[in-house]
């Protein structure tokens, strides 16, 4: 039996509430880390927007509101965070024989997906472009 919306809840749950714990553990810790890193790339005030794509678009894919939008946030989120702390690792292997940027790699490729299909029909929002 083949069930595409559930395959949909499902990958919007795990990409939500995995990439949720990273940013509770950013409203604990701050964003001062982040802030230093951006430093070199422009005003230290983007690190805030770092709630955004870990907290407000996990909270969207898991409930599926506006899950286009939330993946693409998802997606500049990844990018970003590939940019400021991963460059030097996107050509190179972990210590296990993977990728080493295997797991935001992941959530990129996941809001990609979520991107171009949208939430299904286990969705809040369903019946708009920004489903």
């Amino acid at each position: 039996m083949r069930n595409v919306n559930v395959g949909l809840l499902i990958l919007r749950i795990s990409l939500g509430v995995l990439m949720l714990f990273h940013g509770i553990a950013k409203l604990i810790t701050g964003v001062a880390g982040i802030a230093g890193m951006i430093d070199d790339y422009g005003p230290t005030f983007l690190a805030y927007g770092v709630y955004i794509g870990e907290i407000i678009a996990p909270i969207f894919l898991i409930l599926g509101f506006r899950t286009r939008l939330a993946g693409l946030v998802y997606v500049a989120t990844m990018l970003v965070a590939v940019l400021i702390a991963h460059l030097g690792d996107i050509t190179s292997l972990s210590k296990a024989g993977g990728w080493a940027i295997e797991l935001p790699a992941l959530y990129f490729f996941g809001g990609l997906a979520l991107f171009f299909t949208g939430g299904g029909k286990l969705a809040v929002s369903r019946k708009n472009k920004w489903d």
